[in-house]
């Protein structure tokens, strides 16, 4: 595994704490800084800059994940509830569909605010070794 990978399971761990993204940047800022070189550091920022989507529908996945996935979960839901009480196989096939949509859009907005999160470390490392206080 590389630093790439290694730095964003590092920020997917950050990310089920309860806590601001100020204080989630402090502590992998300080896991960074100290397991990560400055040149591997550079190297795994120009990969995050190349790799961040710049499309509306990433961006609104990276940002509101749970508000995008929520008619999706609906949907499956709702293929469940009429499957069951009309006796359908058939709406079981929304179940599916709508829980797949909206596990993978979840997946993927988790990842993608995994990296922004990293972004915004690396940003705030490189901006401290300038200005130091």
């Amino acid at each position: 595994m590389g630093q790439y990978d290694r730095l964003i399971l590092m920020a997917e761990d950050e990310l089920t704490q309860y806590s601001t993204d100020a204080r989630k940047i402090e502590k992998l800022r300080q896991k960074i800084g100290l397991s990560v070189s400055a040149a591997e550091q550079k190297q795994v920022k120009e990969q995050l800059l190349a790799e961040m989507p710049t499309d509306p529908i990433n961006k609104l996945i990276t940002e509101q994940r749970q508000t995008v996935a929520l008619p999706f979960w609906g949907i499956a839901g709702l293929g469940l509830l009429f499957g069951i009480s009309m006796s359908q196989s058939l709406d079981f096939i929304a179940t599916i569909a709508g829980g797949a949509i909206a596990f993978q859009i979840q997946k993927t907005g988790w990842r993608l605010q995994a990296k922004r999160l990293v972004l915004q470390t690396l940003q705030e490392i490189e901006e401290r070794v300038r200005k130091p206080d």
